[in-house]
């Protein structure tokens, strides 16, 4: 135990200490937060898309942010410079307070051309419905594919319209209609199949008659509140989330001042 215990504090001093050099090499410098006036929802630091693709782009994600106030705004730099891009993401986001101030309604897509990397960070308001697991899902399953096949436009393309799909709650989970059974029911079921062995052991195991310590043959009123509040816990029986839409703002006014957390989901082609 102490051997584990020593391994395992080695390698938590050994990321703390790669981290720490991460921040010291890195060399981005986020932009300064452009004027209100020229605010936009693309910023191609790195030329990659056309001028044709570059106005589809913005011009669809302004009207969607002067319909429904929720921003979703693409930066695209040539490297990182060394910079984690999970780090980066929300910073930069932050920093441009994209989003409205108290609804926290943004959305920053960063792609890094070099590295070959995105990353895509919610804001606080709307973490509850793009969650790191769907975020994930949605840049493997519909963005990177397209990038693979070096179409940078229609990925960003089908991956802001499966965003905007998911905020009007009609985007459909892909991943999890593909499982034929999921760990949290397969990990239900087995302790439900444990509990019915247990009982009929200790229905037939001590050969005839007594009560058995004031305990009756099959399953009691605890033993089914105990499987209730196990099968809560697995995960197995959630449901999903909606939104509804924030009404107002947009780009019409520029950055709102939208709050982001450490979080999102990224990847790699």
């Amino acid at each position: 135990m102490t051997q584990i215990i020593v391994k395992i504090s080695k390698f938590i001093i050994g990321v703390f200490i790669f981290l720490l050099s991460s921040i010291g090499w890195a060399q981005f410098d986020i932009p300064t937060q452009p004027k209100s006036s020229s605010q936009t929802s693309v910023y191609d630091y790195a030329n990659l898309l056309d001028a044709s693709q570059k106005k589809t782009l913005e011009s669809r994600l302004i009207n969607y942010a002067d319909t429904t106030s929720t921003q979703i705004v693409i930066a695209i730099i040539p490297s990182l410079k060394g910079e984690n891009i999970g780090m980066l993401t929300p910073e930069w986001a932050q920093k441009w307070g994209i989003g409205q101030k108290g609804t926290d309604n943004g959305v920053f897509i960063l792609l890094a051309v070099d590295e070959r990397k995105i990353w895509i960070s919610p804001g606080y308001g709307l973490e509850h419905i793009l969650t790191a697991g769907i975020n994930g899902e949605i840049i493997r399953n519909v963005i990177i594919p397209n990038f693979k096949q070096g179409d940078y436009y229609q990925g960003l393309y089908d991956g802001t319209t499966a965003l905007m799909e998911l905020f009007s709650g009609t985007y459909k989970a892909k991943e999890k209609n593909q499982e034929e059974f999921p760990a949290g029911a397969i990990l239900f079921f087995a302790i439900v199949v444990l509990f019915l062995l247990f009982a009929f052991m200790s229905k037939g195991g001590k050969g005839g008659g007594g009560n058995r310590g004031h305990r009756s043959g099959g399953l009691d009123l605890m033993d089914v509140i105990l499987l209730s509040s196990l099968g809560r816990s697995s995960g197995g029986f959630g449901g999903g989330s909606s939104s509804g839409g924030f009404g107002g703002g947009g780009f019409s006014g520029g950055f709102g001042g939208g709050g982001f957390s450490g979080g999102g989901a990224g990847g790699s082609w």
